[in-house]
């Protein structure tokens, strides 16, 4: 771990120089600007529409670690001063159209996607570049706008106003790593249901290491939106409700895949609450949900697993913790080619292993490391995950990322969302 954490922070050092140069308050409002466009494309190319811009009234984001230093999500946002040229803000996330695009529907059909990106409020005019990943994981600019921060056209009025209720409070949200938690598929009759299950979803997060050891550094607010009916979509049993967010089974059509489609109806109500990270509960027992890195994450209300799912999909949309399964389901192709190293810190190829968790693993232990019951709680290399059963390796026999299992992050996984934990309070 220490070599680990070392490697970070040389990384957050070395923004810590460049954000030596950025006094949030010379160039940032404590408030949100919301960039809405459209993403398309097909399996090789993506495309990038403006549609918007939105004022949102808060900023949960540090002011003082303004330059993400993880290598991670197939996109990149970068802020820019226009009359310096000095980088102001820059950010890593992933989407659903990233993902529809490694499906096989991909490779015959043109599909768009609803999304959006937010920035701290500029002062001044600033240029947002916005990049996409290469096949050799380089990131390549594709679409750039100019923003006036005095520009009337600025959308100021918000249609999703609803009343918020803290769940968790430990401090100012600048200094906390702030989730809100949205409803999907409760009526206004069950709000209150609603707020005690995120009480207890709550609770679930924080019975698992490394989050229960950091549980002061977080809070989380519930946004109480209803929606007309309760439950959610099963299009695969012809079930449709209607919803505040329009999710849905059968995403990709994977039937525990639980997802929504447009992301800017997930931001019109998360905007009610100062939010780092977003966390979709869905009123249905049946079992699923999914999570994308620094985008949202989803989770059924009442289900036998629904511990499990819920600190599972957070170790994606948190930390990009990648699935370490191979046997189930999935939709998607390639999603970790073998000729280079994933960038998800859980995941290796062993091309370049040294950059991963070798470190940890101790010099009597094989690699590859056999799945024999003496390897079994020890860090090493073992074969199959991120959906394949060969050529892709995970650090440890069994994790939360693998199994259905509860509070068993390995140790691999758990520095990273330390690490994660540590960017957005220290």
């Amino acid at each position: 771990m220490l070599k680990t954490k070392l490697v970070f922070y040389f990384a957050l050092i070395f923004n810590i120089a460049i954000n030596a140069q950025i006094n949030f308050s010379d160039y940032f409002e404590e408030k949100t600007l919301r960039i809405n466009y459209i993403h398309s494309g097909d399996k090789n190319n993506d495309y990038y529409s403006f549609e918007n811009f939105v004022e949102e009234p808060f900023w949960a984001g540090s002011q003082k670690n303004l330059l993400t230093p993880f290598n991670v999500g197939k996109y990149r946002i970068e802020v820019k001063d226009k009359s310096s040229g000095l980088l102001l803000y820059s950010h890593n996330f992933s989407t659903l159209f990233s993902e529809w695009q490694t499906i096989e529907e991909a490779k015959t059909l043109t599909r768009a996607f609803r999304e959006s990106v937010i920035i701290p409020f500029p002062k001044k005019n600033v240029i947002v570049n916005f990049f996409s990943r290469e096949k050799d994981d380089s990131f390549l600019q594709k679409f750039s706008l100019e923003v006036n921060p005095k520009d009337y056209f600025i959308k100021k009025d918000r249609s999703s106003i609803f009343p918020t209720r803290e769940i968790l409070k430990n401090g100012n949200h600048k200094e906390k790593v702030d989730i809100v938690i949205i409803p999907e598929g409760y009526t206004s009759k069950e709000l209150e249901k609603f707020v005690d299950d995120c009480k207890k979803f709550t609770n679930y997060l924080f019975n698992a290491s490394p989050f229960k050891e950091n549980k002061t550094k977080f809070n989380v607010v519930a946004v109480l939106a209803p929606g007309q009916e309760s439950g959610t979509d099963i299009p695969g049993k012809s079930i449709y409700k209607e919803t505040i967010l329009d999710s849905k089974f059968y995403t990709f059509d994977v039937e525990r895949y639980l997802m929504i489609s447009d992301f800017q109806k997930v931001r019109d109500v998360a905007a009610n609450a100062p939010y780092d990270h977003i966390y979709i509960l869905v009123n249905s027992e049946k079992y699923g949900g999914g999570a994308i890195y620094n985008h949202y994450a989803v989770c059924v209300n009442r289900n036998q697993h629904e511990e499990y799912v819920f600190v599972h999909e957070f170790g994606h949309s948190f930390a990009s913790l990648a699935d370490e399964y191979y046997e189930s389901e999935t939709a998607y192709q390639d999603f970790y080619p073998q000729d280079r190293e994933p960038l998800d810190p859980n995941l290796t190829s062993l091309i370049n292993f040294d950059s991963k968790w070798k470190h940890l693993v101790d010099s009597s232990t094989p690699i590859p490391t056999p799945n024999e019951k003496q390897y079994h709680g020890k860090i090493g290399a073992f074969e199959g995950g991120g959906y394949v059963a060969k050529g892709i390796y995970r650090p440890s026999h069994d994790c939360t990322m693998k199994s259905i299992s509860v509070d068993n992050f390995c140790i691999v996984c758990k520095n990273a969302i330390q690490l994660v934990i540590d960017f957005y309070t220290e």
